[in-house]
């Protein structure tokens, strides 16, 4: 690192000590300046949100991507965090031109016929300005702040070695906050390239072009404009119309305004039911601002710079958790909670974590389907798998935080709404798939080859299995009821399976000397061991006609 660096680290290292003094938290001034990790205090959430604010466009996005992870923070946290923006003032215009001359390498007038000057929007990373293209498309132009890149990569640097401080307390080694921290920054990063948003985006309207729940026509998300899309400059279509909770929805005379809004929340939750069961591929931000009621009457979904990601194995998951509560079914809930986590810590009580589920299930005893917020109830499965040191991963945080979204925005919407009547249509097919797929043939194909593997993989673990057990490098801890009695009967099955043995051994051996037997010794020998074959195997049969276990 070079001592302009070291210099400019440094500042910035002061600059957030005295915003962290300024707000009274006093671990991360310990953490600051040197002094011992130990359990980490968090301020309150109002207090963490001024502080976030204070101290810049980083962790304003820092605190945004923390409010997705509702498997780490509880929830007055991540409502705290939900609505974070960032106190930031718009750049100039000058600054912004300066930076789409850079970008494009050319006259802008080669590309828009009009640049509105004033923003519509800034944030903390990027600010928003209408324009049109020299071929006449209404264009949104997302911009990325000038030098912001500089700001998130010297403040990644504070952030790691903060993380590897806190990477000393049992805190850390729970949560694994180094990992935790470079998954967050690689996100902040990610968001930097305007690239990988146009990707999601086109990505997002490709899925919800086409489906069997919803009309594809009454939904769009925006075009890209790729020839004019670089790293810091995204242009997208321009839609009219108003946020979903701002917009006036109109009202017919044969479609009453509650109507519309019916069928519109209908749409949304068959949309986002799509992309999280199906797709597996889904907008992680549908918070008010970022769902439009356009002026023609369709839905829009912008801003797709979060993305969540689901694979088959975790849909099905959910779907059977969805069902376990439903159920009232504590056990099934932690067998599912583990299977679905990362990692188990060694700190993990199964018990206890099944009497954790069993408390929180008993609310819903008495409620019927109806009444079950089931955004809530996935909040609070994530905040027992929390308490009871069992790690999920991140993208179990951004399907509860986008379902509490989703649900959170359809309610304001249409108060009347049931989310299990706008589900309960999906369900059948939604099981259909799971079961057998897209291809029923294929899944009959994959199923085969899978009972083949398991036949073929079989003998060799057994194999495994028996060697561990003769080495002695495989032990087994059991508690079973009457074990005596069990023990008992498989030392008399096996001595009698050794006496056959015997038995049968001697037989042979009788057998092989008499047939070369040219002395009086061996035709002796054999008839010994004739006689001693006879008298055992007499004995075997006699003690297990006495033990009444013949059949």
């Amino acid at each position: 690192m070079s001592s302009i660096t070291k210099t400019k680290t440094s500042s910035r290292q002061r600059e957030i000590i005295e915003i962290v003094l300024g707000n009274g938290w006093d671990y991360m001034r310990g953490i600051l300046t040197g002094g011992k990790s130990g359990e980490p205090k968090l301020p309150t959430p109002e207090v963490l949100r001024r502080m976030l604010i204070e101290l810049g466009p980083f962790y304003v996005k820092f605190g945004q991507l923390l409010s997705t992870r509702p498997d780490l923070l509880p929830p007055k946290y991540i409502e705290a965090l939900t609505a974070l923006q960032a106190n930031v003032p718009p750049v100039s215009w000058g600054e912004i031109e300066q930076s789409l001359e850079e970008e494009y390498n050319q006259p802008l007038e080669n590309i828009f016929s009009t640049l509105n000057r004033e923003p519509l929007a800034a944030g903390s990373m990027a600010q928003v300005h209408r324009g049109t293209l020299v071929t006449g498309e209404d264009v949104a132009i997302k911009v990325q702040r000038p030098n912001i890149e500089r700001v998130v990569n010297q403040d990644i640097n504070i952030i790691k070695g903060i993380a590897d401080l806190v990477a000393l307390s049992d805190f850390g080694n729970d949560y694994d906050v180094v990992s935790l921290a470079e998954e967050f920054t690689n996100a902040v990063l990610a968001e930097l390239d305007f690239r990988k948003e146009a990707t999601f985006t086109d990505k997002l309207r490709e899925n919800l072009s086409k489906s069997k729940w919803f009309d594809p026509q009454k939904l769009i998300v925006p075009k890209i404009f790729w020839d004019y899309t670089t790293k810091k400059v995204l242009v997208m279509e321009w839609l009219d119309g108003k946020p979903i909770l701002k917009a006036e929805i109109p009202t017919f005379e044969e479609q009453p305004e509650n109507n519309i809004r019916s069928d519109l929340s209908t749409i949304l939750f068959r949309a986002f039911f799509q992309q999280i069961y199906i797709d597996g591929f889904f907008h992680a931000d549908p918070h008010p601002g970022n769902i439009f009621y356009l002026d023609d009457g369709r839905i829009a979904l912008i801003d797709c710079g979060m993305i969540g990601r689901l694979d088959p194995r975790t849909q099905q998951l959910l779907t059977e958790m969805l069902l376990a509560v439903v159920d009232i079914d504590a056990q099934k809930c932690a067998q599912l909670t583990l299977e679905l986590s990362e990692n188990i810590s060694l700190k993990t009580n199964i018990a206890r974590l099944e009497n954790d589920y069993n408390i929180m299930l008993r609310k819903y005893y008495n409620l019927s389907l109806s009444q079950i917020n089931f955004s809530e109830v996935f909040y609070e499965i994530l905040e027992v798998s929390r308490k009871n040191k069992v790690k999920l991963p991140g993208n179990m945080g951004l399907y509860a935080k986008s379902l509490a979204n989703l649900e959170g925005v359809a309610r304001q919407f249409n108060p009347q709404i049931n989310l299990l009547d706008e589900i309960k249509p999906l369900t059948i097919d939604l099981l259909r798939r799971q079961l057998f797929g897209e291809t029923p043939l294929q899944t009959v194909f994959r199923t085969v080859l899978d009972l083949k593997s398991v036949g073929l993989r079989s003998p060799r673990q057994l194999d495994v299995i028996l060697d561990r057990l003769s080495s002695e490098t495989l032990q087994f801890n059991l508690q079973i009821r009457e074990l005596d009695n069990l023990r008992r009967s498989l030392d008399d099955s096996a001595n009698r399976l050794s006496f056959s043995i015997v038995v049968g051994s001697l037989i042979v051996g009788a057998a092989i000397i008499s047939t070369g037997a040219t002395t009086a010794q061996l035709v002796l020998l054999s008839n010994i061991l004739f006689a001693v074959a006879s008298f055992l195997g007499l004995w075997l049969v006699i003690s297990i006609l006495r033990s009444g276990r013949l059949r």
